[in-house]
């Protein structure tokens, strides 16, 4: 935590400080920057920077006490300089160096530190004139044991998902009894998407909180549980799909500099109202189209929570047709777009944070595409300054909504069709395209037609022509694998197939953008299918063998690896063992609440008058299972303390006192030791 400075030096009259902070090491050098503050040589930062630090994966075949292999040759780095508008860039005002090594395990550290001076080629400068930094460190450090140690509380969470009620469970009780849900959040999310268990949890409790709202309008609104899982689960899951859709139109605006202002009083004398409006409406456009037409890169993983999410809003409040967009939109734009576009450093889409004008640009777009992601039908409800109300008219036209409803419908279309359940399939792509004639007999003359192609995320069917009956349609469990078609063979560009389990269907697109659209889209919508194929024929079978591998049999398994279509499934290098690892150091935090959460499970079973005040904030559906669940993980828990308790009593015993780990004086050693005589574990 960045807190303050006092006394930098001021240069040519200026002093615009920002701090640039890093952690530095001999495989690492993590750089990041504060915002700039204006005219003060005093400046009041108060911005806060989390680095991990991991063992390398080579760790796990080591004895468990060995000691963090980096943490002693870590050095933590903050510089200030002073944002310059001349071309040969920004001065240097000062820096400070703290070694990992000497915070130890005291956890925080709250000081001034006086800035100090660069190897500049032996230029003396004053310390004193260089001013200082006040910095809050906190270091916290993880103690793993090995997997089987964990298998007890790590069983318990996981199967979180099948426990009825959902807030009996091992994961939705840790949501009640931390002090924040984000504390929660962070190491349930990791451990469910680690083990492939996310979407069923998050389903679980999304059901749950979606059939305790009453009101259509505010489903989602509070910082619920399952609300900040599915917000980590987007900041992990999703952090690819917004660098590739987002990313691109970011730079352009942060490096065109275009006035966008629409606020006549913020209005400078320079600048045009009306051509910042068309600035700024050509901004939003140009977001607006990349992000409703990225659907097909979304990742499954949380096109399977969206469409979890608007069939139960849609089966609790069937009343309202819209609610099944709104409980999507409420995540994918009001959580995940608009506010990536608000502040795109703290989403890695920028190395720090935009200038104050392109800040308010992009303050500007992210509170339209916000609106416009939440299908408003009236802009004065959604605005309260009039000339954002103004704004609103440009794009206040049905194309908007529908675009929107059609990117919504795609990215919550789920791929696992056992879990079908929408009454009406939603149409997703339609348009000409030339297909050849399969025919009865599959070695016979084949010729080419131009049909009318339709896809809704139940099927793949091609008609005549627009609005007559389907000539043919392939159910989207049947598609094993869309690949491109190789030119060579039928001397025609811009084709692809449709692979199915009895036979290919070969189609030509009318240009290459198109052709990859429907590739794309097609991949989208049958990436979960059970048996898509790893392998395939990237040419046609024609008289009597494979053109491309000159195999004779026209069942013969591919020849060339499947594209695997899009960048949709996720890898994230996390350790379960660590996140298990934190979940109990949680709940061995909370310990006294979840006793009294196991005194209102009595409270609430044994009366049946109204519940006592101070249990009131707990959320318990059923008393009898909660409480059962509750008595599981205190076990765990304490079994656990009881091997940290060991682990420690074991290596104090191998500790040499005097060493450099512990030299005679250590406070911390010496508490260390009373608190092991008071607690008579053993003698000393």
């Amino acid at each position: 935590r960045v807190l303050e400075c006092q006394g930098l030096p001021i240069i040519n009259g200026q002093c615009d400080p920002y701090a640039a902070v890093s952690l530095l090491g001999p495989s690492r050098s993590d750089a990041k920057k504060t915002k700039v503050k204006r005219k003060t040589n005093n400046p009041q930062f108060e911005e806060v920077f989390y680095f991990e630090v991991t063992r390398p994966l080579s760790y796990t075949k080591r004895q468990f006490d060995v000691e963090e292999e980096d943490v002693d040759k870590l050095t933590l780095r903050v510089d200030l300089w002073n944002a310059s508008n001349l071309k040969f860039g920004d001065e240097f005002l000062g820096g400070v160096r703290v070694p990992l090594r000497v915070l130890g395990q005291a956890g925080v550290h709250d000081a001034w530190y006086f800035l100090q001076p660069r190897d500049n080629g032996g230029k003396s400068v004053k310390v004193e004139e260089l001013g200082s930094l006040r910095l809050n460190i906190v270091y916290t450090e993880d103690h793993v044991f090995p997997s089987e140690h964990y298998t007890p509380l790590r069983d318990l969470l996981l199967h979180s998902a099948d426990v009825g009620p959902v807030s009996a469970s091992t994961a939705h009780i840790l949501g009640e009894v931390c002090r924040e849900k984000q504390e929660a959040a962070i190491p349930l999310v990791r451990l469910f998407l680690h083990y492939g268990k996310i979407v069923p949890f998050i389903s679980a409790i999304a059901h749950a909180e979606i059939n305790r709202t009453q009101d259509p309008n505010t489903i989602f609104r509070g910082n619920s549980l399952t609300s900040k899982c599915i917000d980590e689960t987007m900041k992990l899951a999703g952090m690819h799909y917004l660098q590739v859709t987002l990313k691109p139109i970011i730079d352009e605006i942060c490096t065109e500099h275009k006035p966008c202002e629409i606020d006549p009083v913020k209005l400078k004398e320079s600048e045009n109202l009306e051509t910042n409006r068309e600035n700024l409406r050509h901004y939003v456009d140009h977001i607006f189209r990349v992000i409703t037409t990225s659907g097909v890169r979304c990742p499954t993983v949380m096109c399977d929570i969206f469409f979890s999410l608007r069939e139960s809003a849609a089966i609790r409040f069937q009343v309202d047709p819209d609610v099944r967009f709104t409980a999507v939109s409420s995540f994918i734009f009001l959580r995940f777009f608009a506010p990536a576009i608000l502040s795109p450093n703290l989403f890695h889409l920028r190395p720090h944070h935009p200038d104050p004008a392109t800040s308010r640009t992009l303050t500007l777009i992210s509170k339209t595409i916000q609106t416009l992601g939440s299908l408003a039908k009236s802009r004065s409800a959604n605005f309260k300054e009039s000339y954002m109300a103004a704004f609103y008219d440009y794009f206040n036209e049905k194309k908007y909504a529908d675009a929107v409803k059609n990117f919504l419908d795609l990215i919550s279309t789920s791929g696992k069709w056992d879990q079908k359940s929408i009454e009406t399939p939603i149409m997703l792509k339609e348009g000409f395209m030339i297909k050849r004639a399969q025919g009865r007999n599959r070695f016979g003359m084949k010729n080419f037609k131009k049909r009318w192609f339709r896809l809704t995320n139940h099927e793949f069917t091609y008609h005549k022509t627009k609005g007559e009956g389907a000539l043919c349609s392939i159910p989207i469990e049947n598609i094993l694998a869309v690949e491109r078609l190789e030119e060579e063979s039928f001397r025609m560009k811009n084709m692809f197939q449709v692979i199915q389990p009895e036979r290919a269907l070969y189609i030509q697109a009318n240009n290459c953008v198109e052709a990859r659209d429907w590739i794309d889209i097609l991949t989208k919508v049958s990436q979960c299918n059970r048996k898509r194929l790893s392998t395939y024929h990237p040419s046609a079978y024609l008289n009597g063998h494979w053109l491309c591998c000159k195999m004779c049999a026209d069942t013969a398994p591919g020849c060339t690896p499947c594209t695997g279509g899009l960048p949709a499934n996720i890898q994230l290098d996390i350790d379960g063992d660590r996140e298990t690892e934190r979940i109990y150091s949680l709940f061995s935090t909370y310990m006294t609440k979840m006793i009294k959460m196991q005194e209102a499970c009595g409270s609430k079973s044994v009366y049946d008058g109204p519940e006592q005040e101070e249990y009131s904030s707990f959320v318990i559906d059923d008393p009898q299972e909660t409480y059962k669940t509750l008595k599981l993980i205190v076990s765990a828990v304490q079994t656990l303390e009881q091997q940290h308790t060991k682990y420690k009593r074991d290596k104090f015993k191998k500790t040499k006192i005097g060493s450099q780990e512990h030299p005679i004086g250590d406070k911390s050693f010496q508490c260390y030791i009373r608190q092991q005589s008071e607690n008579s574990t053993y003698s000393i």
